[in-house]
């Protein structure tokens, strides 16, 4: 294995231990609360925001999908990494952009925030499975991504359980016909729900805008960066 292959295998396992660890006492508490909030709320209620956000979601795959350049191909892996980087920079700049401004205006600006930051979230997943020389048209790519997505925002036990899936990809994708709507929706719902509350406040909103969706993005670009460096160690893509 090549000395920059190591280090990043030597990355990877403790990226695995920091995901399979247990909950601390706060995110246990945090997630029962959420999960008695989400049992108050009713169940059309529920139903309208899983169809929502899954064709949110949906609509934003197929524009994602026709914008985003071939795999690339023909690069090692530290390249692949530092093209991720710079890609990530500017992904940041815009949502930290987005996010300043809608929280700036208030709560109906502040509504606005949510599906422009999913969408921006879901074209640097795109553009990071080019990177990494996986093709998007590919059903089962799309799917992919949509895992680490959900690896990305979910509760401690919803990472443990999608981490599995990603550490065995090409066994677990074939059980998978499509993703489970009302999970996807509820655990990243309930992951930004706290800061995008913040962010509706006048005059607060905007620090707060910017500074989460800075955040919320990097946190993306690790987990996609560890994700599909995994999948380079443990398996080749067509076109390598």
């Amino acid at each position: 294995m090549k000395e920059y292959e190591s280090k990043v295998y030597h990355d990877l396992q403790k990226w695995r231990m920091k995901l399979l660890k247990s909950p601390s006492f706060v995110n246990r508490m945090g997630k029962k609360a959420q999960n008695k909030i989400n049992g108050l709320i009713p169940e059309k209620a529920h139903l309208v925001m899983t169809e929502a956000i899954k064709n949110m979601v949906k609509a934003t795959l197929v524009g994602s999908d026709m914008t985003t350049k071939k795999p690339k191909s023909g690069m090692t892996l530290y390249e692949r990494d530092e093209l991720l980087k710079e890609k990530l920079s500017k992904y940041r700049k815009t949502a930290t952009v987005e996010g300043a401004g809608t929280g700036a205006g208030g709560i109906f600006l502040g509504l606005a925030d949510f599906p422009l930051l999913l969408s921006i979230k879901i074209k640097f997943l795109f553009e990071a499975a080019s990177i990494y020389g996986f093709d998007t048209k590919e059903y089962e790519e799309r799917l992919f991504l949509l895992h680490v997505f959900q690896l990305a925002f979910s509760s401690d036990d919803k990472k443990k359980e999608t981490f599995f899936v990603i550490d065995h990809w090409d066994e677990q994708k074939e059980k998978l016909v499509d993703m489970d709507w009302r999970v996807f929706q509820q655990e990243y719902r309930d992951y930004i729900d706290l800061v995008k509350m913040l962010q509706l406040i006048p005059g607060f909103g905007a620090i707060v805008g910017a500074y989460a969706n800075y955040n919320l993005l990097d946190h993306l670009g690790e987990t996609a960066m560890n994700a599909y460096r995994l999948r380079r160690l443990t398996e080749v893509p067509k076109d390598y």
